[in-house]
């Protein structure tokens, strides 16, 4: 065991100690628990900001189901509410492509397996718990002939969102007699060579050795650590922002790397996206994701030299938005400005109506070129007028779906969804990357159970959530992190209960 004469050891109080608070871990407690041992949650945060990257989520789930009949054993639907909706179906099959499409084929087929297969019945056990769903009106969603039609594959959110999400799994996890402590920072694992037997933490300015029989780590990737994110995913990542808590700054992936745990996949890759310039250094809990501008497939994208980079409407949002933060951070200035015409200002997402955003309106285009900070207006409008011109406006524009409406003859080209910027007023809104969640993590076996660097088991000690290495690579379908973290925490608790190995 590691020395612990620096802190006071305590008898074995809990079975299962579980590392973080967010939705993975609770997930964790909530199955531990469920499977017979008394638990412990290690909070670093103190209780006001506790629950980590989830309580910043907008709340979308993305999980396999075959029609509105799975829907209803996930979220409380009204007769009105079915009857008066298209919600689609996102098949086992339809999971399994946007996985292995995003990240280049590179995901690891037996992690995918069990989320996608599932993904379904963890949504039902979330209920089970608490947790309450609601359907997605206003941002996966539009009236098509008087009827709600659902896009993406995405018709189900927590109801609150991730903060929503959070409390109720909380509420869950205090009912049923799991002891949360908050501002208790983790510090190292107790291993002796062959387990691991509890976690070292530091709680109210003393040192302290908590034992247990089985540890789940579940505390988040390291997004908010300056120093990993240069490290990891190259120079210029510390000028980036961070969505979500400042907490996740790579403590659990640290435990468990000095005691030869196997570092796993896309370990120089994140999921970040397109992010208000102005916004703080880390995300703010009253504002959540609202920060986030997501309705840039509506427009186009330029940079500080007024030029396009991306293809605005290679995809819906859900399967672009978490690289193109990437994208953004690699241009002049770390900055980009959204543009859009009258024509599709109704469509815009509802953060872009918030109070704290960086935004300019214009009835000219050279009067909005004026206005794009930091901007070369006669490149913006060069741009503008070749984009206008390479409009196939012989295609009808449609939303909802990827409807073919590009571009010709244009560098980056737009596949879908292209309109002429002709239609005053015109908006624009700047934006920055965010760095959301980082996608290096651990090596787990199909429990859940960490492995080191001979592939052999490391008894007592388990993964979920953000630090589950291995499933996202260059690119992140929306909803899936959510689910995963629940998908797997569940593994992990039921596994740690039982203490295989």
């Amino acid at each position: 065991m590691l020395d612990s004469a620096p802190g006071t050891m305590d008898e074995p109080k809990h079975d299962v100690i579980v590392v973080g608070a967010g939705n993975a871990a609770l997930c964790a407690a909530l199955s531990a628990r469920e499977h017979g041992a008394s638990v412990a949650v290690l909070e670093c945060a103190p209780e006001a900001e506790a629950g980590g990257n989830s309580r910043f989520a907008g709340g979308v789930m993305r999980f396999a189901f075959d029609g509105v009949e799975d829907l209803q054993k996930v979220a409380d639907l009204t007769d009105d509410e079915v009857a008066g909706a298209d919600f689609g179906t996102y098949t086992r099959a339809q999971y399994f492509d946007d996985l292995f499409r995003l990240t280049q084929y590179r995901t690891d087929p037996a992690l995918v397996e069990m989320l996608v297969t599932r993904s379904l019945d963890t949504m039902i056990w979330l209920r089970s718990q608490g947790a309450r769903f609601v359907p997605i009106y206003g941002r996966q969603a539009g009236k098509v002939g008087g009827r709600w039609k659902f896009f993406g594959g995405l018709p189900i959110e927590a109801s609150g969102g991730g903060a929503g999400l959070v409390q109720s799994l909380t509420a869950a996890a205090h009912r049923r007699g799991v002891e949360i402590l908050y501002e208790t920072r983790a510090l190292s694992l107790l291993w002796d060579g062959v387990r691991v037997n509890g976690v070292r933490v530091r709680s109210g300015g003393k040192l302290r050795d908590l034992a247990a029989r089985a540890v789940v780590l579940a505390c988040g990737g390291f997004e908010a650590n300056a120093e990993w994110r240069t490290r990891y995913l190259g120079p210029g990542w510390e000028l980036a922002k961070v969505r979500g808590t400042r907490f996740n700054t790579g403590d659990g992936l640290r435990m468990a790397l000095e005691i030869g745990a196997s570092p796993f996949g896309n370990w120089s890759g994140c999921h970040a996206c397109g992010w208000d310039r102005n916004a703080p250094e880390f995300g703010e809990l009253d504002i959540g994701d609202q920060f986030e501008k997501h309705s840039y497939p509506l427009g186009i994208l330029v940079n500080a030299d007024g030029r396009r980079f991306v293809d605005e409407g290679a995809d819906f949002h859900s399967f672009t938005y978490a690289k193109y933060g990437r994208a953004i951070l690699e241009q002049p200035g770390q900055f980009a400005w959204q543009v859009f015409d009258a024509k599709v200002l109704h469509l815009l997402r509802p953060e872009y109506g918030i109070q704290r955003v960086t935004k300019v309106r214009a009835q000219t285009l050279e009067e909005l070129a004026a206005k794009l900070e930091d901007v070369n207006a006669e490149g913006f409008l060069r741009t503008v007028r070749a984009f206008n011109k390479a409009v196939r406006a012989d295609v009808p524009f449609d939303p909802y779906t990827r409807d073919g409406r590009g571009t010709v003859g244009l560098e980056p080209a737009k596949s879908n969804w292209a309109n002429a910027l002709d239609q005053p007023p015109f908006e624009a809104y700047a934006t920055t990357c965010g760095i959301t969640f980082t996608f290096g993590g651990l090596r787990v076996d199909a429990d859940a159970q960490v492995l080191d660097h001979d592939a052999a088991k490391i008894a007592g000690l388990y993964a979920a959530g953000e630090m589950v290495g291995g499933i996202f690579y260059f690119n992140y379908p929306s909803g899936a992190g959510l689910v995963s973290g629940a998908v797997f925490g569940r593994l992990a608790g039921a596994s740690a209960a039982r203490r295989p190995g």
